[in-house]
């Protein structure tokens, strides 16, 4: 929550309703009437985020907005402007606010812009940088609702095998193209089949999550692994594909021969009394993708136990 919220205005501008409203839900307001005051407050301990007005301290508004996305100790702090009429023509590029507010405003307004900017900064910090696929916060909360529900659904954790040595021997920049067509297999296979009430993740690196109706998984792994197998062929060179591999140095920095790239699924199964925390369902896909690992190519694994942990 952006609960320290830095008001920057030459006069006193929020209403006391507004006020009022704002620390209601929680938020602290942290008034300034000049850039001096604002940039020291920023400095020493910068807020959540900064509304401010056009013409700030005789027109320092945009040098305080542009020190607040600057800010190294807060990454994108939202910034809200206040115009006092309509903007006309507002070069942008001099004013990098994340939304705007015309006053005369109603406190309801101020309360929803700076839920918006709040929900719009979640979304940006947990998206995947490489992929843009919701990240660990939406994995954790997309696996906690669905364990949460009767009906069954799957739970897929994806890991690349063989995915170090080929960065080492192709380079981290086809590395990365690795992860985006991956990426694209995943959601293609989903969208195709399973569109509605599924879900996909990227933890980090190689390694992805998607949530399916269980009754699907079996046919959405099989399409991904397939459409996989030919796909990755334009990622790796003739003479590696008819060799079906190439040494490279291990972790120990030993010659040692991989096999080509291969995705492993773990398939976790929830429903009634199955799960009580997000954790185990992660603590059970891990147990099982240490076994699917081992198979060799690409391959899936479902865990049809019937309990793995009963709700205490």
């Amino acid at each position: 929550m952006l609960t320290r919220i830095l008001t920057a205005f030459s006069e006193e501008a929020l209403p006391m309703d507004a006020k009022l409203l704002l620390q209601a839900k929680g938020y602290h307001l942290i008034p300034c009437t000049t850039y001096a005051e604002a940039i020291g407050n920023i400095l020493e301990d910068p807020p959540d985020l900064l509304i401010t007005e056009k013409g700030f301290d005789g027109g320092k508004d945009h040098e305080l907005i542009r020190a607040v996305k600057a800010c190294l100790q807060k990454t994108n702090i939202p910034a809200i402007l206040v115009l006092h009429k309509e903007p006309g023509n507002l070069d942008w590029q001099q004013y990098p606010v994340d939304d705007i507010m015309i006053s005369p405003f109603p406190p309801e307004l101020l309360a929803l812009k700076i839920e918006l900017a709040e929900a719009r900064l979640l979304r940006v910090f947990d998206n995947n940088p490489l992929s843009r696929l919701p990240g660990n916060t939406s994995i954790i909360r997309a696996i906690s609702r669905i364990i949460e529900i009767e009906r069954p659904y799957a739970v897929c954790y994806v890991d690349i095998d063989n995915f170090k040595p080929y960065n080492d021997r192709y380079g981290f920049t086809q590395g990365d193209d690795i992860i985006l067509m991956v990426g694209k297999v995943i959601v293609n296979a989903i969208e195709e089949t399973a569109r509605g009430d599924s879900f996909i993740g990227h933890v980090g690196g190689d390694d992805f999550v998607f949530i399916v109706d269980a009754a699907k998984a079996a046919s959405i792994c099989e399409r991904i692994l397939a459409n996989f197998e030919t796909v990755k062929t334009s990622f790796i060179s003739r003479q590696d594909l008819e060799a079906g591999g190439y040494v490279e140095k291990d972790r120990l920095g030993r010659d040692t021969r991989f096999g080509l790239l291969s995705l492993s699924i773990a398939v976790v199964l929830t429903g009634p009394n199955k799960f009580s925390h997000y954790g185990e369902v992660s603590a059970t896909a891990s147990q099982l993708k240490h076994a699917v690992k081992k198979k060799e190519g690409s391959n899936y694994m479902i865990d049809r136990r019937s309990i793995s942990h009963v709700r205490k």
